[in-house]
């Protein structure tokens, strides 16, 4: 991805209880951040987690997470946490998070949700208006 098709970035500074004695961010913190920015993300298309999914009787389960390093974030940097929807499948939402330092790429990643009814834990499929929500968003499409 570039930078230019991501539509939501959300800014965040880097805080000291988030740094090891080197200054440098601890690599588990990055999947804090692409936290942050999916809750923002939700925030941003008019559905806020958890409300806005549990009032129509969804929620969202992480089924898988990954981080690729490409520099080191630092004590009082101020990043911007990129992400979009890069899929909606059946019962599956996949985002695709960029981490920049200005205009330098931080870190990616992939955070794949499936969604499922709150009470059963059993999956079910992305509802219809979240799917609209996301299509009308986004700059580039999310792919079936």
């Amino acid at each position: 991805m570039a930078r230019q098709d991501y539509k939501f970035s959300y800014p965040l500074r880097v805080r000291w209880a988030e740094v090891d004695r080197q200054g440098i961010v601890f690599n588990g913190h990055y999947l804090t951040y692409f936290d942050v920015g999916v809750t923002e993300y939700w925030r941003a298309i008019g559905y806020p987690y958890p409300a806005g999914l549990a009032e129509h009787g969804t929620d969202l389960y992480a089924v898988k997470s990954t981080v690729e390093y490409h520099a080191s974030a630092l004590y009082d940097d101020l990043l911007d946490i990129c992400m979009r929807v890069a899929r909606i499948g059946r019962s599956s939402v996949q985002f695709r998070p960029e981490i920049y330092r200005a205009d330098e790429l931080i870190a990616s990643g992939e955070l794949v949700y499936v969604n499922a009814d709150p009470v059963t834990r059993q999956s079910a499929p992305v509802p219809e208006f979240l799917r609209i929500a996301v299509k009308n968003f986004e700059l580039i499409e999310p792919t079936a």
